[in-house]
């Protein structure tokens, strides 16, 4: 028994000062831990054996080598018997069937009715070979008897000795039981050592043909990523992608489902090839299972790119070199070639590169833009980008609202004539009267050329970055038509529409950053109105469609299947500005990305070759009106009138100006000239006698002012 710990103050210590009294504490050991079962060890220790990745390893060698020569003696059984049968040959026939080629289909048949023939041929020669073998050998003995007999009757009478007539005879004699001596000294290991050959050769068959289950391969045959693309294993991805029309149209293809494909190209950091698929099988049956046909190639779902080509039943697959998207590309040729310019109508903007490592260039001629996607995914970097390239040509103009307002387009002060700048309700305002100004600015130019057709203007690009605030602007004018919203009164929609219509024609382009597509903050006319329509990663398919057609994503174009963070800059483009794929409506672009002070720099060589413009920035609005006689316009005849009620007034006269004005900024303008409200009745007002009062007393100062 354990011994107990006492701890004891003795009686005769004195007590110290503010302590309790002595007390005897008895603590007692924890009781000993109950031992664990026999039978719980034991299936502990079982499941840490069974579960070991040591035993798992060994599992899976024993499997794996066991099944290679299995499997191996199934495909030499198989080839043996196509070779003897005429069964590729029907194989062949039903692949060709099963892909509509009946031209195929004869060709084989034709091949497997001479083979027939040609077997029927050699079976009915070995019912003749029989004795005309026998002939053969009685005939070849005699001979090489005599030959034998001969030789000795020379050598005989060569030494003078009778004997040496058989003397060749006997060494061929010897020889021939020498031969039959190691036969038979052979014979007993060869039957022992001779299957385990036989099993040795099936084995490098299988192990040559991966012939054993996924999971019984070895760790880096089993992982599988990066392994090159080749017909098997795009056929075989195919045939598990859950199409059972299509599994089995390629297991009764003779063929195992090869003459499904084209070739297969390299095509930049990946492959590229056609797939025709058998009669039954619709193409959106395979575009709809993009991320199992990535996984069954061992790639990721970004790494695979499925369009659908004008050839019919087919299918284009794009797939990646196993971690190529994820590479950088490298910088744009706008920062590395100084003396590179551009020219609006011939030249083409360096984008960036496509999927096959091309460069992406895209013709803003005569063509309204609009790119779409979710927040901070690299919108306003692709619209720079191109505007860069395009401020190279002198002859451009530049129009900008950028609505965001943090300064990405700071660089264009100095080249823009127009440079709005933030994201509040009035420079919403300003944005939508910069549209309608190059909406007056296109009609003056389709008038001068009505007058004189050969009149040729300079380009003018009105360009909003975010300009879904100005669709969602709730402001209205003094005409109580709306500045934002999608209907026929908002005045920014019908403005772009406007130059959508008829803008081209005389080169006004609206070039428009959106954020997000929906109906309300893009409506449909609009973005059916841009002929370059590109999408970075947006939610839905639905958005998809709204920022590239329907037409384009039918087609394979999936702006919502990239990844939101990892595909910065990877656009979906649908425009006849760029070079697309033959067969295809859109064309996937990763874009060169030119950072703050780059642009800088590229911006500062555009403003060289120009001679100088005075840019105009956003206007403080707040100085063309006077507020004082605003207010005494809003009361107008009224003796008083409530404060909030004046607020009220002065917020359906200008928006811009007064939506932020509230009590106490109403009270500090009348204190600045003598008055304040009152109450009347225990609610604050303003009376019209005090603000007459105040415009008097300012007037007059203003003339005292003068008369100094």
């Amino acid at each position: 028994m354990s011994e107990n710990v006492v701890h004891l103050h003795k009686a005769t210590d004195p007590p110290a000062p503010d302590t309790a009294p002595t007390v005897l504490t008895v603590v007692p050991d924890a009781p000993p831990a109950r031992p664990v079962p026999l039978w719980v060890r034991s299936g502990r220790a079982i499941k840490t054996g069974v579960t070991h990745e040591k035993t798992r390893a060994t599992v899976r060698a024993a499997a794996r080598h066991s099944l290679y020569t299995f499997n191996g003696g199934r495909i030499v059984a198989r080839r043996a018997w196509d070779g003897r049968t005429g069964s590729r040959y029907e194989r062949m026939i039903r692949a060709a069937e099963a892909a509509g080629n009946l031209e195929a289909a004869e060709e084989w048949e034709e091949r497997l009715q001479r083979f027939r023939a040609a077997r029927h041929h050699r079976r009915m020669d070995l019912l003749h070979s029989p004795v005309e073998a026998a002939k053969g050998v009685a005939v070849g003995a005699g001979m090489s008897i005599g030959v034998l007999v001969a030789l000795g009757v020379v050598m005989a009478i060569n030494t003078g000795h009778v004997g040496d007539v058989i003397t060749p005879l006997s060494a061929t004699i010897d020889f021939i039981a020498l031969l039959i001596r190691i036969v038979q000294i052979v014979w007993g290991p060869a039957l022992t050592i001779g299957p385990f050959l036989a099993l040795l050769a099936l084995w490098s068959v299988g192990r040559k043909q991966q012939a054993a289950p996924n999971w019984a391969l070895p760790a880096n045959v089993r992982n599988g990523e990066g392994e090159p693309i080749t017909p098997s294993i795009v056929v075989k991805a195919l045939r598990d992608l859950g199409v059972p029309a299509l599994a089995r149209a390629i297991k009764e293809m003779g063929d195992a489902g090869a003459s499904m494909l084209g070739p297969i190209r390299i095509a930049g950091c990946g492959v590229e090839v056609d797939v025709t698929l058998p009669s039954g099988v619709a193409t959106n049956e395979v575009q709809n299972k993009r991320r199992k046909l990535a996984e069954n190639l061992t790639r990721h779902e970004h790494e695979v790119f499925i369009t659908i080509p004008e050839a019919a039943r087919t299918v284009r697959l794009w797939i990646a070199d196993s971690g190529a998207l994820d590479e950088p590309i490298g910088p744009s040729p706008l920062v590395t070639d100084e003396t590179l310019t551009a020219n609006y109508k011939t030249g083409k903007a360096p984008w960036g590169q496509d999927l096959r490592g091309d460069a992406a260039e895209l013709s803003v001629y005569q063509r309204h833009l609009l790119v779409t996607g979710l927040s901070n995914q690299g919108k306003t970097a692709a619209l720079r980008a191109l505007a860069l390239w395009l401020a190279l040509d002198r002859t451009v103009q530049f129009w900008i609202a950028d609505l965001k307002g943090v300064g990405d387009w700071a660089p264009f002060d100095g080249i823009a004539k127009v440079l709005i700048e933030g994201p509040s309700d009035s420079h919403c305002i300003q944005a939508t009267e910069m549209v309608e100004d190059a909406v007056e600015e296109m009609n003056r130019r389709i008038e001068a050329v009505r007058k004189d057709p050969s009149l040729v203007f300079e380009p003018l690009i009105v360009l909003v970055d975010e300009a879904q605030k100005a669709f969602m602007c709730p402001a209205k004018g003094e005409d109580g038509r709306p500045y934002g919203g999608a209907k026929a009164t908002s005045r920014y929609f019908m403005g772009v529409r406007e130059i959508h219509n008829q803008g081209r024609a005389v080169d006004v382009l609206m070039w428009q950053g959106t954020q997000d597509p929906t109906d309300q903050n893009l409506p449909k006319l609009v973005r059916e109105g841009a002929h370059t329509r590109a999408s970075l990663v947006v939610g839905t398919e639905s958005q998809a469609e709204m920022a590239l057609g329907a037409k384009a994503v039918n087609a394979g174009a999936a702006p919502h299947l990239l990844r939101q963070g990892l595909d910065k800059g990877t656009l979906v483009v649908a425009s006849d500005g760029i070079a697309v794929p033959a067969g295809q409506s859109s064309i996937t672009v990763r874009t060169h990305f030119i950072d703050d002070e780059p642009a800088a720099e590229i911006a500062a060589r555009a403003k060289a070759l120009r001679d100088g413009v005075a840019t105009l920035r956003a206007i403080d609005r707040t100085e063309e009106r006077d507020p004082l006689a605003d207010v005494a316009a809003v009361i107008g005849d009224v003796a008083r009138l409530r404060t909030d009620e004046v607020l009220k007034r002065l917020h359906a006269l200008d928006t811009a100006v007064y939506r932020e004005w509230n009590n106490g900024r109403l009270k500090r303008l009348l204190e600045e000239h003598g008055e304040e409200p009152k109450k009347s009745h225990g609610v604050m007002v303003v009376r019209r006698d005090d603000v007459a009062r105040a415009l008097a007393n300012r007037d007059t100062d203003g003339s005292a002012s003068a008369s100094q």
